[in-house]
């Protein structure tokens, strides 16, 4: 059964859903959303029911702006204020398994930024949008330099752009699919599960 509960955060309570697997958990992986939407997302979804049968304990995170009913992002700031104590708090506990971060779009972005600061082993980001549609000269893709591995699932139909893979980055193509990944959700997953595997951090 998931388990429900609130962080507290210096931007106000943070919502967090903890799927738990059978036995005891071989990693944790924190999950944000999208900067309209919610921990619900079928990517967010589909990840998580493919990855806690395989030992991962997963963590939905929902900043404090939607928790209080908010559809317009906070700063980006605030989300990764706000994101860094939630972490704090989960990585106490889920001590000595290995931390994992991602999340779809807008949350892909806060956990990249803010990975090295909290510990990360890997960062997942799904739907990363690379420049804002239509707008290729503001890329973003510097924020994927964290040094750590980090798989990317991007749809080749997405109008927020495709990262390339470069060093540590491992991108996934989705073909036809656009910025919500809705078309095969339980591709997404498999993709994130064989990532996972490779580095270990999954049961086979």
């Amino acid at each position: 059964m998931p388990h429900h509960d609130e962080i507290a955060t210096p931007r106000g309570p943070a919502r967090v859903q903890t799927d738990l697997p059978a036995g005891p958990p071989v990693a944790l992986l924190v999950l944000g959303h999208g900067a309209g939407g919610d921990v619900d997302a079928p990517d967010l979804v589909a990840v998580r029911d493919g990855v806690v049968g395989a030992g991962v304990a997963v963590a939905r995170v929902t900043q404090p702006y939607r928790v209080a009913g908010r559809r317009a992002p906070a700063p980006a700031g605030h989300l990764d204020e706000a994101w860094t104590a939630a972490l704090t708090v989960l990585r106490g506990r889920f001590s000595g398994v290995p931390l994992l971060v991602g999340g779809r779009s807008s949350g892909a972005r806060v956990a990249c930024r803010t990975a090295t600061a909290v510990g990360a082993a890997g960062v997942v980001a799904l739907a990363f949008p690379l420049h804002p549609p239509g707008r290729p000269e503001r890329s973003r893709a510097a924020e994927l330099s964290t040094g750590l591995p980090t798989l990317v699932v991007n749809g080749d139909r997405d109008p927020f752009g495709l990262p390339a893979a470069q060093g540590p980055v491992q991108v996934v193509v989705r073909p036809g699919e656009r910025h919500d990944l809705r078309g095969d959700p339980a591709g997404v997953a498999d993709a994130v599960l064989g990532w996972l595997r490779g580095h270990g951090w999954a049961t086979a």
